[in-house]
This record gives C-alpha cells, sequence and structure tokens, in this order.
C-alpha cells in the first residue's frame, strides 16, 4: 500500500523562505544602511568650567545635495562658543558636500539656546554620499545639571531638472549632557590644608610675640 503524497501549505513555504532571507541578510544589516545623523558630544559628564565639543555627523547617506540643521540645548547650563560647519570635502577633508556651497544659514543664539544651519551645493557640483561631519560646535559649562541635546534635520537630494529635490528619509539621534561640579583631589585639599594650617601657625606666633614685646614693655 502506497503512503499519500505530503504537500506542505505555500504559507509554511513562504515562511520557511523569509527566515532563509534573514538568516542570509540579517535585519542589522539592512537598517544599518538606513541615513543618520547624530549627536555626538565628546564629554557625556563635563564639570562646571569645562569646554568641550559637539559634533553633528551622518552616516549612510545618498545623493546628498542640501542640509538644514537646528540644535537645541539647555541654556542654563550650556554657553556655546563657536560653530564650525564641515561643507565641502575638497576644502573640509571628512565634511559633507561638494563645492561649491551655498550657506543660506548660520546662526547660534546662546539667549534661545539654538543653532541653525541650512545649506546646499550649487551648479554642476557632484552629490555627497558616504559618512561625514556636518559641524562642530564648542561649547563651556556654566552650571551643574542635564541638558539635552536635542537634534531636527531635513537632508535634500540633489534635483534632476525640472523635477525639484526630494527630502530623504533618515533618522535623527539626538544626545545629553550632565554637567558636574569639580572635585577636588585628596592631593589638592591636602595640599590646601596645610597651607591655611602653616599661615595660622605663623599668625599665632607673630601675635604671641607681639603680646611678650607689650607686656615687657608694659613692666
Amino acid at each position: 500500500m502506497k503512503k499519500p503524497f505530503c504537500t506542505i501549505p505555500k504559507t509554511a513555504i513562504i515562511l520557511l523562505t523569509t527566515c532563509a532571507l534573514l538568516a542570509i541578510f540579517p535585519i542589522g544589516a539592512v537598517l544599518a544602511q538606513t541615513p543618520t545623523v547624530k549627536v555626538q558630544p565628546s564629554n557625556s559628564a563635563p564639570s562646571v568650567g569645562m569646554t568641550f565639543t559637539v559634533d553633528v555627523t551622518i552616516s549612510n547617506v545618498q545623493n546628498l545635495y542640501g542640509v538644514d540643521v537646528s540644535l537645541t540645548w539647555n541654556k542654563d547650563i550650556l554657553r556655546i562658543i563657536s560653530a564650525s560647519p564641515q561643507l565641502g570635502v575638497e576644502s573640509h577633508p571628512g565634511g559633507v558636500l561638494h563645492e561649491s556651497v551655498y550657506v543660506a544659514e548660520d546662526s547660534m543664539s546662546q539667549q534661545t539656546g539654538t543653532y541653525s544651519l541650512v545649506a546646499v551645493s550649487e551648479g554642476p557640483a557632484a552629490a555627497f554620499s558616504g559618512n561625514g561631519k556636518i559641524v562642530t560646535l564648542t561649547f563651556t559649562v556654566v552650571h551643574s545639571g542635564h541638558s539635552e541635546l536635542t537634534l531636527i534635520t531635513e537632508l535634500a537630494d540633489k534635483p534632476v531638472p525640472p523635477e525639484p529635490s526630494n527630502l530623504i528619509n533618515h533618522t535623527d539621534l539626538s544626545s545629553s549632557v550632565n554637567a558636574v561640579i569639580p572635585e577636588f583631589s585628596t592631593v589638592f585639599a591636602l595640599a590646601v590644608f596645610l597651607i591655611l594650617a602653616t599661615g595660622a601657625l605663623v599668625f599665632s606666633k607673630k601675635r604671641i610675640k607681639k603680646n611678650v614685646a607689650l607686656t615687657v614693655r608694659a613692666i
């Protein structure tokens, strides 16, 4: 007697095929190719009085022709000192966009705690693809506490006339810092204590000698 022929349901075949493809092409590898704009502070726990930098970088981008960057921070915790856009890889190796680059806005306001950068390549410039640094900002910590570094960006590709540019889908990754009060080291604290103790001892000896001299004169 022959055994009945077993058929595999189509849904099972699709499921098995999908699992096999995922094993060959992991989801993480696909997600890794998503364009990402990221805030990267050089120090996530700077001390009051310290100066540190914040880079805004981009990765895995294709056909980039324009950037619109907005960064905000806690103005009571951080004070911005400078901003250095890295636009035009011909002049700024490791930067973004190809020259020539038109900068429509490059402004910072400590009063509102905001920085804005709007720039686009011009004319025959090629589109930019890959990874790079958009801008480096320098801050000083003025008070202890927490400050978000909130990033909002828009990216545009190279237009193909008569069609205008299109926005590039991407992910923004903000960051934050926790400013702390600097701690005195044990050695430094001991040195200060010894200096103060020595000064107090010298002052006491002088005071005693002065009192003895006055006593002798009175006699």
